[in-house]
């Protein structure tokens, strides 16, 4: 008996989304809907900047943003036909990204980080070390590794005597240049490896929204400091996903001469390396993750290890001379400003917190990219809730991590994992049996076809017979 496909029959049905009756006379998908209220909501809290922020470069951008989102809702609410949600993009990505991303740059308007990233390239094309041997003021801190440099280098090298030098020199553009080669990479790989339920524009769509979203496109204007760290936290994902060890643990040393915040990276892909595919893997993995990270912060360290280990170690966990800027009242925040004790009782539940998330990695390793990355995010977020010093900012490298990481592997909202397809002796698939030993990507065994038995009547009971 026919029955009619649902929703959740994707194979099926294109598009599933119910049409509710409008005011007009004509339909509205639910899926218009949810779009609108997405714009709208955006909108919303980009003219919060606007309305309670006091630093510019914040007002700047959330004033664009706000009519950008606006004209988003109003291009899906009010247009109708296949060409609505592009128009809503090309708005969102024009308000939110080009305008106060090409104003911002061409000012040179910015988070103090910006700046301490090009003064700290400057320094290591002069000195050899991107620290100041004796910092006086906040600006003076560098609190990243030497890695972040790097970003800084076109600024030092063009200067700003032009618009196209402050254009081309500027650290966030090649932030962003960084990220968007990770995030596109990893999903090639993925893909690459059978492991990406995305085909065709829909995947290019989902990275644009993404874009165009407060997530990634506030952070690209104002600073851009942590999205290379994403990409290449997520690149180091797909890579061990896919059993490229080596690969993976190079992403991962790169990430990690940034900022120390990606060393918990490194255990999360060693843990999803050993239950997808040995043991022997996650070593190789370590091996070449050791070796990069030597490779690019060792010098450093060697040079001028006082000033690093007090702008880097010191400084970000409120114990320099200097009080860190990173005061939103989280919980380890507040409790560092408690004193001595409460300072050590903010790195004691940090400890436990990180223990905790070690110990759920090896008695239940995570079985695919989008495991992966959930566990890295919940990692993520207990170290910045304890950490003596933090921002609210910082959550978006946790949740850029658990968006991207559904939207390039093609798993649903709420999947916790991409249908455990990496698990050691074969994939795990719906509707088929697996084939013990195979390869991660080889295909699960056809079910022999049922051979139909005819059975044999008696003579007798043949019509016209007797």
């Amino acid at each position: 008996m026919n029955r009619r496909p649902g929703c959740h029959d994707l194979a099926l049905v294109p598009d599933c989304n119910e049409r509710v009756p409008g005011r007009q006379g004509g339909t509205v998908t639910t899926a218009s809907v949810k779009w609108v209220a997405g714009w709208a909501g955006a909108g919303v809290w980009a003219a919060g900047f606007v309305t309670f922020s006091t630093l510019p470069p914040h007002r700047v951008w959330g004033a664009s943003a706000a009519v950008g989102y606006l004209g988003a809702a109003l291009a899906v609410g009010l247009l109708r036909g296949p060409r609505a949600r592009p128009v809503a993009l090309c708005s969102a990505l024009t308000g939110a990204v080009a305008v106060p991303f090409g104003y911002l740059l061409l000012t040179g308007e910015g988070q103090s980080e910006v700046g301490v990233i090009q003064r700290s390239a400057a320094l290591l094309l002069h000195s050899g070390t991107p620290y100041l041997a004796e910092p006086q003021a906040v600006t003076d801190y560098n609190p990243y590794l030497p890695g972040m440099s790097l970003f800084g280098i076109p600024a030092a090298l063009l200067g700003d005597g032009s618009p196209v030098a402050r254009l081309l020199g500027d650290a966030r553009l090649w932030c962003a240049v960084v990220l968007l080669v990770c995030l596109v990479g990893g999903r090639a790989v993925l893909r690459r490896g059978g492991l990406s339920r995305v085909a065709g524009p829909g995947g290019s769509t989902g990275l644009l929204v993404l874009i165009a979203s407060p997530l990634v496109a506030f952070p690209l204007c104002v600073s851009g400091v942590d999205l290379p760290l994403a990409g290449l936290c997520w690149l180091g994902l797909a890579l061990a996903a896919r059993g490229r060890a080596v690969a993976a643990g190079l992403a991962l040393a790169a990430a990690c001469a940034l900022k120390w915040t990606a060393l918990p990276a490194v255990a999360v892909a060693a843990a999803l390396l050993a239950g997808s595919h040995g043991g022997r893997q996650a070593l190789r993995c370590a091996a070449a993750w050791s070796a990069g990270v030597v490779a690019l912060v060792l010098p450093a360290v060697l040079r001028s290890p006082g000033p690093l280990v007090e702008q880097v170690l010191a400084f970000p966990t409120g114990r320099a001379g200097v009080a860190t800027p990173a005061a939103s009242p989280l919980p380890g925040r507040l409790l560092a400003e408690l004193g001595r004790a409460g300072w050590y009782s903010a790195v004691l539940l940090l400890v436990c917190g990180g223990v905790a998330v070690a110990v759920s990695l090896v008695t239940r390793p995570p079985a695919g990219c989008v495991a992966a990355a959930d566990r890295l995010a919940v990692g993520l977020c207990v170290a910045f809730l304890f950490a003596p010093a933090g921002r609210f900012g910082y959550f978006a490298l946790p949740l850029l991590l658990v968006v991207w990481s559904r939207l390039a592997t093609g798993a649903p909202p709420g999947a916790r994992s991409h249908a455990a397809l990496l698990r050691r002796g074969g994939p795990v698939r719906r509707g088929g049996p697996v084939r013990r030993g195979g390869p991660p990507t080889a295909r699960p065994t056809a079910l022999p076809q049922a051979t139909p038995v005819t059975r044999q009547l008696p003579a007798a009971a043949l019509p016209g017979r007797r």
